[in-house]
């Protein structure tokens, strides 16, 4: 069966990227290496959220609510804040910063 994730990246400069993906690790690599056009200049990334789902469609529903402007800042920094911090480190081997996460997670 496959997944699909919504995700959310913090970039150097402050700013946040939103995305959806069936493999995250993979769309990570893209992120970290250079080869997304928004990234790509904002670069170190970091991850700091991220949802796994049963269909690509509530993957993108989710992404679409986080970017289309009427999901307020303080609902997704919330949503950031709360997300279990031992997960982030477990996928990326203890460095927020690095975001090409754990092969055997």
């Amino acid at each position: 069966m496959a997944y699909f994730f919504s995700y959310i990246l913090e970039c150097a400069d402050g700013k946040r990227y939103y995305g959806h993906t069936s493999n995250l690790r993979r769309r990570l690599d893209d992120h970290d290496n250079g080869r997304v056009r928004f990234t790509a200049p904002r670069r170190p990334i970091r991850l700091v959220w991220f949802h796994l789902y049963a269909t690509r469609g509530e993957a993108r529903k989710r992404e679409r609510m986080l970017k289309n402007g009427r999901t307020q800042r303080k609902t997704i920094d919330a949503l950031v804040a709360s997300f279990p911090m031992a997960v982030l480190t477990a996928f990326t081997k203890g460095n927020p910063y690095r975001v090409k996460p754990d092969t055997g997670i």
